[in-house]
C-alpha cells in the first residue's frame, strides 16, 4: 500500500492535520494543500493516485476542483468530504467524476473501506489494460468486446490466470464467446507460442471421443486404416481446448481424469505411453453440478476441471455492449462485402436493444451480417 500517494485538500488544519497523520500511518505518502489552487500545483508536480477533497474551500470549490483534476488526468480518484447535510453537493461531485464521498465529521474506519474500494478498483482497471494491450499484439481481440463491469470482471481474471498452469472452465449459453475467450488466454499465457487445439465434443459422435482426445494405432477399430494423432498429442506443449465437456461419455470421462492425475496416455490401440504437457481449458453450457448427481457426469473429474471458473453472462444481461458489437459487426461486414459504411435507424436500434438474444453475440452478429448483405 505505502506504494500509492494521496493528496489531501481542507481549509481546515486540524482535519488537514488529523487525515494526513492518519493515512501516513496506514503507509501512504501523504501531500497536503489548504486549497484547490494549491493542490494543483502539486498535481503537476507529482504522481498522486487519490484526492481526498472538501466541497466548502475558499477560491475554489471542490466541484471546480474536481473538474480540474480531471482535466489534466482522467484517471485521477477523487473522494469527496462534504458535511452532513449537504448531500446533494456529493451528488453534484459524483456527476462531476468523483468516485466517492465521506460525510463529516470523518469516520477513519469507514475512510479506509472507501480508500481500499478506490484502490482495488485501480488495480483491477490495471490488470485490464495490461491483458488487452497483450491481446492486442498476439491474437484478433476484435470479439472480445468490453463495455460493462460483468465483462470487465471476466477479462480481469482471464488476466490473473493467463499465465498459470491451473486448468480452466468456462461457462456461458450458447454463441456468448467461450472459445474466443479461451483462445485469448491462450494467447496471453506463456503457451502463446505453442499450439491451440480445440475439439468440440457435442460434434463427436460417443463412439470417437476417445480416439479424437487420445488418437489411434492403425486397426484398433472397423475404419482405423492408419495411425492418428489424438487432440492430447497435437496440443503438447500449448492448450487444449474441450467444448462441450458435458458431453463426454462416462467410460472417456474415466480416461481423462487418468490423464490429468499422470500427464500420459495410450492411443486407442497402442501399447506406448506417451506423455503430455497440456494446459486444459474446458467449457460448457450445461449444469454440471446437476448432472453429477444424475451420475451424467463423474464429480473428481469435474473439480479437476474447474481450478478455475470463468463465467460469461449473456448478452441480455450486458446490454450496454450491444452498440458496441452493432458497430463493430457493421464494420467488419461492410469492409467484406466492399459496401459503404452504414448506420442503424433509431427504431433498428431500439428493436436491437430490446431483444433478448438466445443466441447470444453469435446471433447478434448474424443478424447484423444479413442486415448488412441485404440492405440497399
Amino acid at each position: 500500500m505505502n506504494t500509492y500517494t494521496l493528496l489531501i485538500v481542507d481549509d481546515e488544519a486540524t482535519q488537514l492535520n488529523t487525515l494526513s497523520n492518519y493515512l501516513r500511518k496506514q503507509g501512504f505518502q501523504v501531500f497536503r494543500a489548504n486549497n484547490g489552487g494549491a493542490g494543483l500545483d502539486i498535481l503537476k508536480q507529482n504522481t498522486i493516485d487519490i484526492v481526498l477533497t472538501d466541497y466548502r474551500m475558499p477560491e475554489m470549490n471542490g466541484l471546480e476542483f474536481i473538474r480540474e483534476i480531471k482535466l489534466m488526468n482522467p484517471e485521477i480518484d477523487v473522494i469527496m468530504m462534504t458535511a452532513f447535510g449537504n448531500i446533494e453537493d456529493a451528488v453534484e461531485a459524483m456527476k462531476a467524476g468523483a468516485s466517492n464521498y465521506l460525510q463529516k465529521p470523518i469516520d477513519l474506519d469507514y475512510l479506509d473501506i472507501i480508500i481500499k474500494k478506490v484502490l482495488n478498483k485501480k488495480q483491477i482497471l490495471s490488470e485490464n489494460r495490461i491483458l488487452k494491450e497483450s491481446l492486442q499484439t498476439k491474437y484478433n481481440f476484435d470479439h472480445l468486446i468490453s463495455g460493462s463491469a460483468a465483462m470487465e470482471s471476466v477479462l480481469n481474471l482471464a488476466g490473473r490466470t493467463a499465465q498459470s498452469r491451473a486448468n480452466i472452465l468456462i461457462r456461458g449459453e450458447s454463441g456468448t464467446g467461450k472459445e474466443v475467450l479461451a483462445r485469448t488466454i491462450h494467447q496471453a499465457s506463456l503457451r502463446s507460442d505453442k499450439p491451440f487445439i480445440a475439439v468440440n465434443v457435442a460434434a463427436v459422435p460417443d463412439n470417437l471421443v476417445e480416439s479424437e482426445f487420445f488418437g489411434h494405432e492403425k486397426g484398433a477399430f472397423t475404419g482405423a486404416d492408419r495411425q492418428r494423432k489424438g487432440r492430447f498429442e497435437m496440443a503438447n506443449g500449448g492448450t487444449l481446448f474441450i467444448d462441450e465437456v458435458g458431453d463426454i461419455p462416462i467410460s472417456t470421462q474415466v480416461k481423462l481424469l487418468r490423464v490429468l492425475q499422470e500427464r500420459n496416455f495410450e492411443r486407442v490401440g497402442g501399447a506406448e505411453t506417451i506423455d503430455t504437457d497440456v494446459r486444459l481449458i474446458t467449457a460448457t453450457n450445461q449444469n454440471l453440478e446437476n448432472m453429477i448427481r444424475e451420475g451424467k457426469f463423474r464429480e473428481d473429474l469435474f473439480y479437476r476441471l474447474n481450478v478455475v471458473t470463468i463465467s460469461i453472462p449473456a448478452l441480455r444481461n450486458r446490454r450496454e455492449e450491444i452498440p458496441l458489437f452493432i458497430d463493430h459487426f457493421i464494420q467488419k461486414y461492410c469492409s467484406e462485402e466492399d459496401k459503404s459504411p452504414l448506420s442503424v435507424s433509431k427504431e433498428a436500434m431500439d428493436t436491437l436493444m430490446k431483444y433478448s438474444y438466445p443466441g447470444n453475440v453469435r446471433e447478434l452478429e448474424n443478424i447484423i451480417q444479413r442486415a448488412v448483405i441485404l440492405t440497399r
